[in-house]
């Protein structure tokens, strides 16, 4: 199996937004190899390029934005693997039922991921392993062994702060997952009389609903541990059209839990594509070094200048297991400059405007959702 040095060379970058000039071509390289990779390794990957008149042995691209995608939508319904994903961890994108995206990851393919994650957190000073935390995951609570992505993703983030306790959110009855408001409100309150931070994980459509509860209940304001953190991800999915601006949300995880707006992050992904994206200080999903990103226009596919929505598309050569190193999403999104935030990182930024289908294909924050409704 061929060697891929600047592959392995970018993914182990230790700055995530430090781009230079010297980064930029390290990426070109890295993705020059994992197109002769798939190419060689994946089947029916080559004859894919030829389709659009791409030669995967001499390939000249003036923009990887150009680089045949997959629609993420595609993983619901086909296992595409590589060589080295015929018998690798498999992870799944659907929560209690509807259709699934099923991932498989080698070894070195979900290390680089985790790698990034753990580049991201040193960065912003999250990674505390001298420091116990409580934990509220808002997430499913693990019956066996975890194969959904969110339920994996919350296990590993555990790892940059010891665990002193946990709670979840989304409790397993045996015959499924229930919501357990209540159980949630009860271990906040226990956390505050504790001195120990409280990190809370997972699907923010839970805590505002937890929010929600107490304030209808009456309950009085409580005050977490200082250096508390909040990090969010999945989105709202059924909840859209009652999702809660940022601002506001974050506001009120102040006023009624005593954390920071610093301290309030949200985060991006997909098991479709695993790098992740974090909010800076200033509340914006900037690209880490080992990825870049464009929008298409939804109706003509055409790739979008700074500042025009359109489909989400990531490319990244970090994975060897599957070729989903040009992954289009289904969210519509807008892409900007890196100067534009004004937090200092030194690389362009995306905003998310929803959901481009009201298709039945289904995640795990969507099937997760419903258990909301469903209480």
């Amino acid at each position: 199996m061929m060697t891929i040095p600047s592959v392995e060379a970018l993914c182990a970058l230790a700055h995530p937004y430090q781009r230079s000039a010297e980064t930029d071509e390290l990426f070109d390289s890295a993705m020059r190899e994992i197109v002769a990779y798939h190419a060689q390794n994946t089947p029916d990957y080559a004859r894919w390029l030829s389709h659009h008149g791409i030669d995967p042995a001499s390939l000249t691209l003036d923009s990887w934005a150009h680089l045949p995608p997959v629609f993420a939508n595609y993983f619901k319904r086909n296992l595409l693997l590589s060589a080295s994903g015929q018998e690798a961890l498999e992870l799944t994108s659907s929560g209690t039922s509807g259709q699934k995206s099923r991932m498989r990851f080698d070894s070195r393919s979900i290390g680089a991921a985790q790698f990034m994650v753990d580049r991201i957190f040193d960065h912003y000073g999250w990674n505390t392993p001298d420091t116990p935390c409580n934990y509220l995951l808002l997430s499913y609570e693990p019956a066996e062994t975890i194969t959904l992505g969110t339920a994996y993703t919350d296990q590993f983030l555990c790892k940059y702060a010891p665990v002193k306790s946990a709670v979840y959110a989304l409790r397993h009855t045996g015959h499924g997952h229930e919501f357990d408001p209540f159980g949630v409100i009860r271990a906040l309150q226990a956390f505050a009389e504790d001195d120990a931070p409280v990190r809370i994980l997972g699907f923010p459509a839970f805590m505002w609903f937890v929010l929600e509860r107490m304030r209808e209940m009456g309950l009085p304001d409580l005050k977490l541990p200082a250096d508390s953190l909040t990090f969010f991800g999945g989105g709202w999915k059924t909840h859209a059209d009652q999702e809660i601006p940022k601002q506001h949300f974050y506001s009120r995880l102040g006023e009624q839990l005593g954390i920071d707006d610093r301290r309030c992050r949200d985060g991006y992904g997909s098991v479709e594509h695993c790098v992740p994206y974090v909010e800076c200080a200033h509340h914006h999903f900037h690209l880490p070094v080992y990825s870049r990103a464009w929008t298409r226009d939804t109706a003509t596919f055409a790739v979008n200048d700074y500042g025009q929505s359109g489909f989400l598309q990531f490319v990244s050569p970090y994975i060897t297991s599957s070729p989903a190193h040009s992954v289009v999403m289904s969210d519509l999104a807008v892409l900007h400059r890196a100067e534009t935030c004004g937090c200092g990182l030194q690389t362009d930024w995306f905003e998310l405007l929803g959901r481009a289908s009201n298709s039945k294909a289904r995640s795990c924050a969507l099937a997760a959702s419903e258990l909301i409704r469903e209480k």
